[in-house]
């Protein structure tokens, strides 16, 4: 089991799920998840030779929740993982591993601090490189001014969707992760939701839910999230164009160490970004890409739904560098 340990940063304090000796790895969650999402890693990696070190990103579980907004932007994320390497293993760089919101969190410090980074995994959400424009510009353009719902838009407005989410955080969790998970059917997601509609409008509550996630599993996140709130995590959401001035500075840049990607081959994030060549793609902003593997039949819950096959990519890459 992992040990748990309160660490104070500069900014803020962040609880981190901790096993094992040796290079520190870090993991770093999306949403709406936790620490707890890398369950299946956790053990594996230490046995493996390494210091695996699951944090809270700060919003969620036990780390600290600031109130305003723009404590939630890429600088601050960014910050937060440089300053726990430091913390943890002064002077030394460590690798990181995130999924979802996580892997953006993951590839950004890669970017702009190679001096804390050492390698770089990303789950579901690929490296594009440096955007070019506003990720809401494009939403605007895609979806809102065609009357279309998409979920990023409706997190914009605070309040709305903090209060749905957290009328039921059992059935949210049951919901949300379902519907995005490799095991719904197509059309679980509907793509036929109007802008103004809500998250949860038309998504169901499958009975039983699919064996990868437990009653428990599904209780554990649902107590972390009804004693912390979904304000936290909503507002990353809302940090879209601080993000976008903030990330321009590094435009020209690359990721240059080593580096991984793992997705689903059903995980609509992959077609929300157009599927593509991703490793022709990815090739393009990371010179020591090795490895950019789809998982067949997989959602977007990738280290959850597929544990054993991402521990076997990830072992090898880990024990490659």
């Amino acid at each position: 089991m992992p040990e748990f340990r309160t660490i104070d940063l500069p900014d803020v304090s962040l609880r981190a799920a901790m096993q094992g000796s040796g290079p520190l790895v870090v993991l770093v969650h999306g949403f709406p998840e936790s620490w707890y999402s890398w369950r299946h890693q956790i053990g594996p990696i230490a046995d493996a030779g390494f210091t695996a070190c699951a944090i809270d990103v700060r919003g969620y579980g036990g780390s600290g929740k600031p109130a305003d907004i723009a404590a939630y932007d890429m600088e601050h994320m960014v910050g937060d993982v440089a300053a726990l390497i430091e913390h943890l293993t002064p002077g030394e760089k460590a690798i990181l591993i995130g999924h979802d919101w996580g892997a953006p969190i993951v590839w950004n410090s890669a970017l702009i601090r190679p001096d804390r980074v050492r390698a770089v995994a990303g789950l579901s959400v690929p490296y594009t490189g440096v955007p070019k424009t506003s990720f809401m510009e494009l939403v605007d353009k895609v979806f809102t001014q065609r009357g279309k719902f998409f979920y990023q838009a409706w997190f914009q407005n605070v309040g709305p969707a903090e209060a749905e989410l957290e009328a039921d955080p059992t059935q949210s969790i049951r919901k949300f992760y379902y519907a995005i998970s490799g095991d719904a059917p197509d059309g679980t997601w509907p793509n036929d939701k109007v802008h103004g509609q809500s998250l949860l409008e038309g998504l169901v509550d499958p009975d039983p839910f699919p064996a990868w996630l437990s009653d428990e599993d599904i209780a554990y996140y649902a107590g972390q999230f009804a004693e912390s709130g979904f304000r936290g995590p909503l507002n990353r959401y809302r940090n879209h164009q601080r993000d976008f001035e903030y990330l321009s500075r590094f435009e020209g840049r690359k990721i240059e160490q080593p580096s991984l990607f793992i997705g689903g081959e059903r995980d609509l994030v992959l077609s929300m970004l157009g599927r593509g060549n991703l490793l022709e793609i990815m090739g393009e902003e990371m010179t020591d890409l090795r490895g950019a593997d789809i998982l067949e039949g997989c959602g977007h819950w990738t280290q959850q739904e597929r544990p054993a096959q991402v521990n076997e990519r990830l072992l090898a890459w880990l024990k490659g560098l």
